[in-house]
């Protein structure tokens, strides 16, 4: 057994509908990595319900995996916006969502989430940055603009697969966004933040 296998083992199951969604993204999509997983699912789900958010942002929804672990953790009043850039991506995603047994917490939004929250009229406890990370630093404003005092925001893929601490290749964008957001986040002075090693990185930030 491995340290993987252990650990999944020992924690919260991932329950059937999760399990089935986890599956048919790997059968019908492009980059199954980019789900959230067992044990990263299992976190979302406990670090909603201990921050018990009233409205809760996605940017990034993929194959709504994440999004389904966050509703799962929300209070009775909670609800959860996520917003996917990739018109294509809707087609699998909605019925997932729409199907699943929180489909009445979940607002799923197509387009640019920098053009989209604005015109919400919400504000947010807690924020959670899954996407292109390009353009991280512009999501990690947004998202302080739109979180309460004290929120959180949830950022994954900071270690990037080890990248953050070797050579940048010239081209290499998404590392390269990475690097700025952290080193951003860990002189900002508005928040507090941490990094566990969890998969490939996740990022917790509050809000001051």
């Amino acid at each position: 057994m491995t340290l993987d296998e252990y650990i999944l083992s020992h924690i919260d199951e991932e329950g059937e509908y999760l399990h089935s969604l986890y599956r048919h993204t790997h059968l019908e999509l492009l980059y199954p990595r980019m789900a959230s997983g067992h044990l990263q699912g299992r976190i979302l789900k406990m670090l909603t319900h201990m921050v018990k958010p009233k409205n809760v942002l996605e940017i990034g929804t993929y194959s709504g995996y994440s999004a389904l672990c966050i509703a799962e953790g929300l209070p009775a009043d909670g609800h959860l916006y996520t917003i996917e850039v990739n018109d294509e991506q809707e087609m699998f995603t909605r019925p997932w969502l729409e199907n699943s047994a929180y489909a009445g917490k979940i607002d799923l939004l197509i387009g640019d989430a920098l053009q989209l929250v604005p015109t919400l009229g919400v504000t947010f406890d807690m924020v959670f940055i899954d996407a292109d990370k390009r353009h991280y630093l512009d999501y990690y404003e947004l998202a302080l603009k739109y979180l309460n005092p004290d929120g959180y925001i949830l950022a994954d893929n900071t270690l990037w697969g080890g990248h953050v601490v070797e050579e940048v290749k010239e081209h290499d964008l998404q590392t390269q966004g990475i690097m700025q957001f952290n080193d951003f986040v860990a002189a900002d002075k508005r928040v507090e933040k941490v990094i566990l090693p969890l998969r490939d990185g996740l990022s917790i930030i509050r809000k001051l």
